[in-house]
């Protein structure tokens, strides 16, 4: 019997400036606030320099809201975002929010008490990891609960730093050039936090241990034949890790044997971050820029099965660059409310329409994006709003029922939707949100 995958939209939110990065907050007093950072560039004249702006905001999920259970509680603005993760543990009591900034900065905020005038995010400190580079990419060291915390960060020169914070300074303790270009993704071993990986732009995938100084790689890969994008470790299985890149594959690796991956999955679309699920440990999310949002099950590969990881389900609502993508740690255990009437794309780039030239872009603008048919015609982005659908009944209730966000870059939107999944003994081909589908 064939699995019953379902997405659907709970609400879209107009972020006015390009919106790149986005996650739930893991501290479990805070499980339903969520962070969404945006990138803008402002282009200059004969007279003035183009400037990076951005903008952070912070948000309230209410569950029982029927119609836009999302609410905006704060919006700063900021210089202009690449990515932002929070701290998997509370540091003095408090959820911290890190931030990699145009700047160069690495910048902290605080969560404020919810019982003194509400929540909101309040400035920690910063920390410039480098002069005229932009911070690409941070992690914390705590993904599976250390009190060990500490912050790693990649920028646009290459460089990977680690800080550890100093009460509520931060403190550098390593930094080194790991890549000849762009250092697009730095990321903990969630197992062992003095393992960092790194991934940049000149293809290549690398592994540091801290004990030994970062003088030299403990391994090179160059599996992945574009800019490595994404590393995330498994805060569920040692040795796991998940990788993804401009080159369109999402690889499974064990961090024992750095040689060959454990599987190599092909997405459509280059694959900018990474997310295992906080509970699941077999469901993979991938934001696949031209593609999509993607949910892969990889148990057939963890248990050494080998083969490519099957889609259990993907989220096509989107009419840009799919870049930030995260789960919520709320509990949506409860049929879902009625999904608000929204557009999505009348075609997606999966349609059979001929083979897409694509040249990927980065956030930081540094090369252009073109998307065209085999003749060189451009593609346009028709797009058409669907019927309402319907809502579940209470009978309804699936096995697993998850709370997501994605965020998408020059439309500007940020979507809050739910992913309900009645899974078998193999997983099949997912049910699209698509035109002609009935999951809305």
């Amino acid at each position: 019997m064939a699995s019953r995958s379902k997405t659907r939209n709970l609400q879209v939110f107009d972020t006015q400036l390009h919106a790149d990065a986005v996650e739930w907050c893991p501290v479990s007093a805070n499980h339903d606030l969520l962070a969404c950072g945006t990138y803008q560039l402002q282009a200059g004249d004969e007279h003035a320099a183009s400037s990076r702006t951005g903008r952070l905001y912070l948000f309230e999920f209410r569950r029982g809201t029927q119609v836009t259970p999302l609410r905006e509680l704060q919006r700063l603005e900021t210089a202009a975002i690449l990515d932002l993760k929070w701290c998997h543990v509370p540091l003095a009591g408090r959820a911290v929010l890190g931030v990699a900034a145009a700047t160069g900065e690495l910048q902290l905020y605080a969560l404020s008490d919810r019982q003194v005038g509400g929540r909101s995010l309040q400035t920690l400190s910063s920390m410039q990891v480098g002069a005229e580079r932009l911070a690409l990419s941070l992690d914390w060291s705590t993904g599976r609960l250390d009190s060990d915390v500490r912050v790693v960060c990649s920028d646009s020169a290459g460089g990977v730093s680690v800080l550890a914070l100093a009460d509520p300074a931060l403190l550098t303790l390593s930094q080194w050039t790991a890549h000849d270009y762009e250092a697009w993704i730095s990321a903990f071993s969630y197992w062992d936090t003095q393992l960092v990986y790194s991934g940049g732009d000149d293809c290549k995938l690398k592994g540091w241990d801290l004990r030994a100084g970062p003088s030299r790689p403990t391994f090179t890969s160059k599996r992945h034949s574009m800019g490595v994008c994404s590393v995330h470790s498994s805060p569920h299985r040692e040795h796991i890790l998940a990788t993804g890149s401009y080159d369109e594959q999402v690889l499974l690796w064990d961090g024992r044997n750095m040689q060959r991956p454990l599987s190599e999955s092909p997405v459509g679309g280059g694959v900018w971050r990474l997310k295992w699920h906080p509970t699941e440990q077999h469901l993979l999310l991938a934001a696949c820029m031209h593609n999509d949002f993607h949910i892969l099950h990889c148990q057939q590969a963890l248990d050494g099965g080998g083969g490519a990881c099957p889609v259990v389900a993907s989220y096509v609502l989107h009419n840009s660059l799919a870049y930030g993508a995260d789960w919520s740690q709320l509990s949506m255990q409860a049929p879902a409310p009625c999904p608000p009437l929204l557009v999505e794309p009348k075609n997606s780039p999966s349609d059979d329409r001929g083979h897409l030239k694509i040249q990927y872009e980065s956030p930081t603008a540094s090369f252009d994006t073109s998307l065209e048919d085999d003749v060189g015609r451009y593609i346009p982005e028709a797009i058409a709003a669907p019927p309402r659908p319907p809502c579940s009944s209470a009978q309804e209730i699936p096995s697993l029922s998850c709370l997501l966000a994605s965020c998408s870059f020059y439309d500007h939107m940020l979507h809050v939707w739910r992913w309900d999944w009645a899974p078998e003994e193999a997983p099949q081909e997912p049910e699209r949100s698509g035109p002609g589908s009935s999951s809305g």
